[in-house]
């Protein structure tokens, strides 16, 4: 997921993103410890997806 796209989105849809993304890391942390995980680098994928859209929505929030 790309910085840009995600700077057109609303605050509610990049909140409503974050959940997922939180739930899709806890689903592969659970996966990842019983050793069903296939792709161990999707675990970073969304973690630096998560830290993207935590750094747009605090940069919108201190610009405010």
């Amino acid at each position: 997921m790309k910085a840009e796209d995600l700077r057109q989105k609303s605050e509610d849809e990049l909140s409503a993103q974050l959940l997922e993304l939180k739930k899709e890391a806890f689903n592969l942390r659970f996966q990842k410890a019983s050793g069903q995980l296939e792709n161990v680098a999707w675990v970073r994928v969304v973690r630096r997806d998560i830290a993207r859209i935590k750094t747009i929505l605090n940069a919108r929030r201190a610009a405010a």
